[in-house]
């Protein structure tokens, strides 16, 4: 489902005395948080607030925001979470932002009626992302997310497409 405002990450600290805030990132890392000139503290929108600086350190994000001038303010911030608007993201066809495909329904891509369940996770592995689909019983199964098998999503009606390897899901053949 595609969503309005998706998370950028959480305050985990601030770095050094100007106000500068730590950020655990949610997205795809540092450098994609450098793209936004607005960040918001409500998943809604509300509460949004300019960016002045982003940089990164090692695998967090150091970010600057208007009117957080000392690092007294930046410490009323940890904990908080930060968000962006999805219309300031162009991505590029056949990519997905995670938070959109959890919760999308699992189709066959060779037969649209055949529902496998929901996707319910996507694991971060390395080599590739693998999708968690769990079924009507609770059960899951762990699918590579690799384009002969998660073949084609369609958020915006909440449906994933797929093409399971032989096995995953219990085949007799």
């Amino acid at each position: 489902m595609i969503k309005s405002f998706l998370p950028l990450g959480k305050i985990v600290g601030t770095h050094g005395v100007r106000g500068e805030i730590k950020i655990d990132p949610w997205c795809d890392g540092p450098d994609f948080a450098r793209q936004f000139k607005t960040v918001y503290f409500r998943s809604n929108g509300d509460d949004p607030i300019a960016v002045v600086s982003v940089r990164s350190h090692k695998n967090q994000i150091l970010m600057l925001l208007d009117g957080v001038t000392d690092i007294d303010k930046a410490e009323t911030l940890r904990n908080k979470m930060l968000y962006f608007k999805r219309s300031d993201v162009a991505l590029s066809p056949g990519t997905w932002f995670i938070e959109e495909l959890i919760g999308c329904e699992a189709l066959d891509a060779d037969a649209p009626d055949k529902r496998y369940g929901r996707l319910t996770d996507v694991l971060k592995t390395g080599a590739n992302d693998v999708w968690q689909i769990t079924d009507d019983a609770g059960k899951d199964y762990l699918l590579p997310a690799i384009k002969e098998v998660a073949v084609g999503a369609d958020v915006a009606d909440g449906k994933v497409y797929i093409r399971p390897l032989k096995g995953i899901f219990d085949d007799e053949d």
